[in-house]
């Protein structure tokens, strides 16, 4: 009876894991901002962590057809473009409302690939959440309007990072992660060598910016895998729309980031529109969230 139980337990504990773990590891990373700004903390972060992924998974031991590397090239460059976008958004703008922003690029696919009319109820709840952060005049009016375009730009980047996942789901999860990662390196290290240059070879900032990605790119993916195959998509859906409450709460907890109540109730249409649509909309295979 125990061991039935653990059976249902532990792939929900393996996406609340990933979930803080990629928190934890978002906001640790933010810490290197003044240190690199925001541009060297992405190369640091997507570098190492495209590192630790071809180390495990060596994704050389599998073919690739020219079809496939084309749609691996865009799924890996929209990963390092919303990696970029995200975190030059948290420069301005709290970890939590980040999150919330960059949501709007997942629902948006799911509300595409979906004709239910429940369907309408979820879009309704997220343009709700979305219009109490956008700055528009009322008490959230002090978001920075720049950290919000470039949070919306990550949603965009997320949404198209799925739709290309979705063309490459029926490759190993390691061999798709692993070669999107390295194609997201390419992409987004550039910035980073431009912004921070020789400070990048700190030892203890690369000895930091290891430890970032191991804690927001190799757990969570790895956690991620326990629970997909465990786990019915809905279920894994609810879970992962926790992510911006667990970023607002860690944004409360290690960056000191105070968030009003309109702000939280944002956030909870968000998270209530994200979970509603994993359940109703169009089935597809599950793309891992995180890079």
């Amino acid at each position: 009876m125990k061991s039935h139980f653990w059976v249902k337990v532990l792939p929900l504990l393996a996406v609340l894991g990933s979930v803080t773990a990629l928190g934890i590891g978002t906001s640790l990373a933010k810490q290197l901002f003044p240190l690199v700004g925001s541009l060297g903390t992405t190369a640091l972060r997507v570098g190492f962590s495209a590192l630790i992924v071809l180390l495990v998974w060596r994704p050389w031991r599998w073919s690739l057809s020219r079809i496939d590397a084309a749609f691996i090239l865009r799924y890996g460059v929209a990963l390092g473009l919303m990696n970029l976008l995200f975190y030059m958004s948290l420069r301005t703008i709290p970890f939590g409302i980040a999150v919330a922003i960059e949501f709007a690029g997942p629902l948006a696919v799911a509300m595409v690939s979906s004709r239910k009319p429940v369907d309408f109820v979820w879009l309704a709840l997220a343009v709700v959440g979305l219009s109490l952060l956008l700055p528009f005049g009322h008490d959230v009016a002090s978001l920075d309007l720049q950290g919000v375009a470039y949070a919306l730009a990550a949603a965009v980047c997320w949404g198209a990072y799925i739709v290309f996942g979705k063309r490459v789901g029926h490759l190993h999860v390691g061999h798709s992660v692993a070669l999107g990662l390295t194609v997201a390196a390419f992409t987004v290290v550039p910035f980073g060598i431009w912004q921070a240059g020789s400070a990048l070879l700190s030892p203890s900032i690369l000895l930091f910016g290891l430890m970032v990605a191991g804690i927001s790119s190799a757990i969570p993916i790895t956690l991620e895998m326990v629970a997909m195959k465990r786990l019915p998509q809905e279920a894994f859906g609810i879970m992962t729309s926790l992510e911006p409450a667990v970023a607002a709460l860690l944004g409360l907890l290690m960056l000191n980031e105070h968030l009003s109540a309109l702000q939280w109730l944002a956030i909870v249409c968000i998270m209530l529109a994200a979970a509603g649509s994993s359940v109703t909309a169009r089935h597809a295979p599950v793309v891992p969230t995180n890079g």
